[in-house]
């Protein structure tokens, strides 16, 4: 009997503890889709928001691949996969986490002073702080520092040390930043023209038009309304409700379409495009991940 791949040992022990868990190849990255997942030919998990209808057994779609069951780690098709692999990854949204990866000497230098004490894990160029709770996941939330949770993977680096503690508000605070909406005339976008909502890119949802155009509208409302402070969470919080009238929709539901209107009503009273574009993305996620 030939002996367990290392990272495959690692796998099935995180596994084990109920952690979540994929291979990843050369260049630390998951490996790419089956011929059947290539280019969404699966019908795939539209931008890893859903878990759509892949039932393929390969290791494809990245942390959505992630699990805990060793008969599907240790099955014929993911053999060829754990000889090539270079390490693992686990879903920290899975296991119930929050990483905050601190890339570099001065983004730990900020937790420290910023942060709660938590467990701290050691990379290559600075640290991962492991928080109990899971959130959306958000890449560049200032400099040096993602937060990665729901709809990603990290890296597997060891255990850590310290205590793990609950995920606090200054994590989740960072991903809608801004505190005061900036006037109009303070804010440079680069906007393109307005994309909109329409039949033609919900053709799976089971919504009339004027019931998704009308609450539509209502969020946008309440986004314009907000011209002193506050735009991007509205904004968050519009995209968040209104994606949650679609829970039970077939899909497509022209979420991304939603999206645009959303973020353009953000942006037209002022808000930055990049904090009303994460706002919005991590309303739709959110209300994605509930409903899953």
């Amino acid at each position: 009997m030939s002996a367990i791949p290392e990272p495959l040992r690692v796998a099935l022990a995180l596994a084990a503890a109920g952690v979540p868990v994929l291979p990843l190849r050369r260049g630390k990255v998951p490996f790419g889709n089956c011929r059947a997942c290539k280019d969404g030919a699966c019908g795939g998990r539209p931008n890893m928001k859903a878990a759509g209808p892949c039932r393929c057994p390969a290791p494809c779609h990245a942390w959505a691949a992630a699990t805990t069951d060793p008969r599907v780690l240790t099955s014929p098709v993911w053999a060829p996969v754990w000889r090539e692999a270079v390490a693992v990854a686990y879903h920290p949204g899975g296991a119930g986490l929050t990483v905050v990866d601190l890339d570099n000497a001065a983004a730990v230098a900020w937790a420290r002073e910023s942060l709660p004490a938590t467990r701290v894990v050691q990379t290559t160029r600075g640290e991962h702080w492991l928080y109990r709770g899971a959130m959306p996941s958000a890449n560049a939330v200032r400099p040096g520092v993602d937060v990665k949770s729901l709809m990603q993977y990290a890296r597997w680096l060891g255990p850590g040390t310290g205590r793990m503690a609950v995920l606090p508000a200054a994590v989740c605070a960072l991903l809608v930043k801004e505190e005061t909406t900036p006037t109009p005339g303070e804010v440079a976008s680069s906007l393109p023209d307005r994309s909109t909502w329409s039949r033609q890119v919900a053709t799976g949802c089971r919504h009339t038009e004027r019931y998704v155009r009308t609450g539509l509208e209502r969020g946008l409302a309440l986004v314009r309304a907000r011209t002193e402070s506050g735009a991007a969470s509205q904004a968050f919080g519009v995209a968040r409700f209104l994606a949650a009238q679609h829970a039970a929709c077939p899909g497509p539901c022209g979420l991304a379409a939603i999206g645009e209107e959303i973020v353009t009503a953000a942006v037209l009273v002022g808000v930055p495009e990049t904090y009303a574009r994460r706002a919005v993305a991590n309303g739709l996620e959110t209300a994605v991940e509930r409903a899953a």
